[in-house]
């Protein structure tokens, strides 16, 4: 155990990822991180700040049936076999009496047929009907707390403007480095790597911290595990933030990709694959580029870790029901110069949530939020103190 734990803070000093961790109860370093044993064997280095002297308030006053900040949401979904999704907002009335019916495409002939219609038997019909309360999330408020979670090849460390940032304002924040990454522990075994993996470890982290309002914000790959978390914890999760997150798709591993390469020939493409990383991540590529590169500790993992990683990221459930079913309020941050993630799939993921406002930055890329770090804590901040009329 203790050599666990002083590799554990070798790492966070020499910016190295131990491959081989033991049992090991959730240890606080004393300077911001945390380690935490989500399973035997498998620890993640946490960053977790939480304000001193904090003024306590008293609480709330009881809810009124019909507060000004509730949004009631009632919705139809229907999903038919050739894929089509079909989303209609709902009055009570209609509600109470469905019907998953399309009208008759036109003749041909273009005379069209009055009066006919084409039943359609739909796959799967969902109903939504919840009501949420959003409100403003202050830094004074002593029951928020904003998780952030970093993509593939990515740590921690590529939210440290938006930590400190967050942290000033007197909010709590949570970050944890994926299993592999940064400083958490590095499992021998590709299992360990896969969506369903990452995302229970993300599952444990938040049930660890979460508070009674928790704002989650990710990074491409890590968007899909806030969407998992909201979708897992409703009434826990009160707004969400995606960062060139991509579309409303399930996952599914490319066939066809350099990293089904076997990790030593990926090992040995590691500097092109990082240069590649920079010329399509950033949206210039110089020695400021390069630093907040390096800084940010992004795209520095093993090539086992990168490649089971990348192997691993099936997610059937993950569509755009699954999507469309999310009742809470997200914003979408995009990068325009974003070689990853095209900004037609941040729309289509806009047209598919029920509250959702996405915000395009001229100068930004995928790694917005190293490179334009001001800005994209503005539309964060902005985001968090939001709430209705």
């Amino acid at each position: 155990m203790l050599t666990t734990i002083t590799d554990g803070f070798l790492c966070c000093l020499l910016g190295k990822t131990p491959n081989a961790v033991g049992p090991l109860d959730s240890v606080d370093s004393g300077d911001g991180y945390t380690f935490l044993e989500v399973k035997p064997g498998r620890i993640l280095r946490i960053r977790h700040h939480v304000p001193k002297n904090r003024p306590e308030f008293p609480e709330e006053p009881p809810e009124e049936e019909e507060p000004q900040s509730a949004v009631h949401c009632k919705r139809r979904i229907t999903l038919y076999r050739n894929g089509q999704l079909l989303i209609e907002n709902l009055s009570d009335a209609n509600a109470q009496n469905p019907d998953p019916t399309e009208p008759e495409p036109p003749d041909p002939s273009g005379i069209p047929t009055p009066g006919k219609r084409r039943k359609r038997k739909p796959k799967k019909v969902v109903t939504v009907d919840c009501r949420k309360r959003i409100t403003s999330c202050k830094g004074t408020h002593g029951d928020v707390v904003l998780f952030f979670i970093h993509g593939v090849g990515g740590s921690l460390d590529i939210w440290k403007e938006q930590l400190e940032f967050f942290s000033e304002l007197g909010y709590e924040v949570v970050a944890p480095d994926l299993a592999g990454h940064g400083c958490s522990s590095a499992p021998p075994v590709a299992a360990a790597y896969t969506f369903y993996a990452l995302a229970e470890d993300m599952r444990a982290v938040f049930k660890r911290y979460a508070k009674k309002r928790n704002i989650l914000i990710g990074h491409s790959y890590g968007v899909s595990f806030c969407t998992f978390l909201a979708h897992e914890y409703p009434e826990l999760v009160h707004k969400v933030i995606m960062i060139n997150g991509g579309g409303p798709t399930a996952l599914e591993p490319s066939l066809c990709s350099i990293f089904t390469l076997p990790p030593c020939v990926l090992h040995c493409l590691s500097p092109c694959l990082a240069w590649s990383f920079l010329k399509a991540g950033f949206a210039r590529q110089g020695a400021k580029e390069k630093q907040l590169l390096r800084e940010g500790n992004a795209f520095n993992v093993s090539s086992f870790v990168l490649r089971a990683t990348m192997s691993g990221q099936y997610w059937p459930e993950g569509d755009e029901l699954y999507h469309a079913e999310l009742a809470v309020p997200v914003l979408l941050v995009h990068g325009m110069h974003d070689k990853f993630v095209p900004v037609e799939e941040d729309q289509r993921m806009a047209e598919i949530l029920l509250i959702a406002f996405l915000k395009v930055i001229d100068e930004g890329s995928h790694m917005v939020m190293l490179e334009c770090p001001d800005t994209v804590n503005t539309l964060l901040h902005e985001f968090v103190l939001w709430e209705p009329d």
